[in-house]
């Protein structure tokens, strides 16, 4: 497809690395393309970052249909730009469509004009240790009408911000509150998209944790209360005793990408890996005996994150002496090592643009 470029009066001054912070800069352009089911995907186009105009009857205000993905560019050692697994990304943002019913992209149009877009904004990559630019895909409908049906008409965007740490901690561990009154998501519903709806309804609880001076929620099921899903914005893994555990997809947990690359890099390296339910109970047990090693989350905004303290109904649980663990290390390590290409990629992961 012809991407159409609109080239902005006047170019932003790039900002200093050390002010980043996360999602609050943004590059100079910013991608889009329209549907409509008489024409399919039209009009791709890099255009200047600004206000996108919505008639007021827009399905997405309405009806909540939007979906979004994250991933990164990373600037490498040798000062080339360089993405981790975009085409994970790619496959989950059309499996977040079809569960909304907003339209798919062919793949080989959703890279093109990914990598097209990254190439025009490539400058905006910082270089500095922990930075990157982060790029966020989007999709919603615009359908100008009142009523509940499925997309006839939808926008797909991209927009790109340099970054720093998600986590005001950085590497350092987090804390983390089991949260027990509201739930993300149920087998059947969208917790396995990528939605918007899935993080507004978690905000309450967040905004709680927060209160009570923790990071992030931890998210039990929603039926029976009682088995770990993930963490507010991360995938979750644990280490009891010498097995690795993570909560297995069941329907209500979002595939994560940075999940399925930390499962792939510990079987390789040989650790014991289940993918199963793990209730509180469970968990609880191996807080209070001290089975429990390490915990973590794991998502693109922060790679990987060690928990340093768990509350579960008011009592706090400290992890490995509240420092990063052994496992954890070798996992943030390993994953940046090769996103920002300091040590080599034998898993064929990246994409050099």
């Amino acid at each position: 497809m012809e991407i159409k470029f609109v080239k902005a009066d006047a170019l932003k001054e790039k900002p200093d690395s050390s002010t980043l912070g996360f999602g609050k800069i943004f590059t100079d352009y910013m991608f889009m393309m329209d549907y409509s089911r008489e024409e399919g995907w039209h009009d791709a186009r890099i255009i200047p970052f600004g206000p996108i105009a919505l008639h007021p009857a827009s399905t997405v205000l309405h009806y909540g249909s939007e979906i979004f993905e994250g991933l990164k560019a990373y600037r490498t050692k040798s000062g080339t730009v360089q993405l981790f697994r975009p085409m994970e990304n790619i496959r989950r943002m059309n499996t977040s469509a079809e569960r909304l019913c907003l339209p798919t992209i062919p793949e080989d149009l959703a890279f093109q004009v990914l990598t097209e877009f990254v190439k025009v904004e490539q400058d905006w990559t910082p270089s500095a240790d922990g930075t990157s630019l982060y790029l966020r895909p989007f999709m919603f409908g615009n359908d100008e009408t009142l009523g509940v049906h499925a997309v006839h008409n939808a926008t797909f965007a991209i927009i790109a911000s340099p970054v720093g740490s998600y986590y005001k901690e950085g590497i350092n561990p987090v804390k983390i509150m089991i949260e027990d009154e509201d739930v993300r998501a149920v087998r059947g519903g969208t917790g396995y998209a990528k939605c918007g709806g899935n993080y507004a309804a978690s905000n309450r609880a967040g905004e709680r944790a927060e209160k009570k001076g923790y990071s992030q929620v931890l998210w039990l099921d929603g039926v029976e209360r009682k088995y770990i899903e993930e963490v507010g914005a991360m995938n979750v893994m644990f280490k009891i005793g010498d097995e690795i555990v993570t909560p297995m997809l069941s329907g209500s947990i979002l595939p994560g990408i940075t999940r399925k690359s930390c499962l792939e890099v510990l079987r390789n390296k040989g650790y014991k890996v289940s993918e199963r339910l793990l209730s509180i109970d469970e968990l609880a047990e191996a807080m209070h005996n001290g089975t429990l090693k390490e915990a973590w989350g794991c998502g693109t905004a922060a790679v990987v994150s060690p928990i340093g303290e768990l509350c579960y109904k008011d009592h706090k649980y400290t992890v490995n002496n509240g420092e990063i663990g052994e496992v954890t290390q070798m996992l943030y390590d390993t994953l940046t090592g090769i996103q920002w290409g300091k040590i080599e990629d034998t898993y064929n992961w990246t994409y050099q643009l």
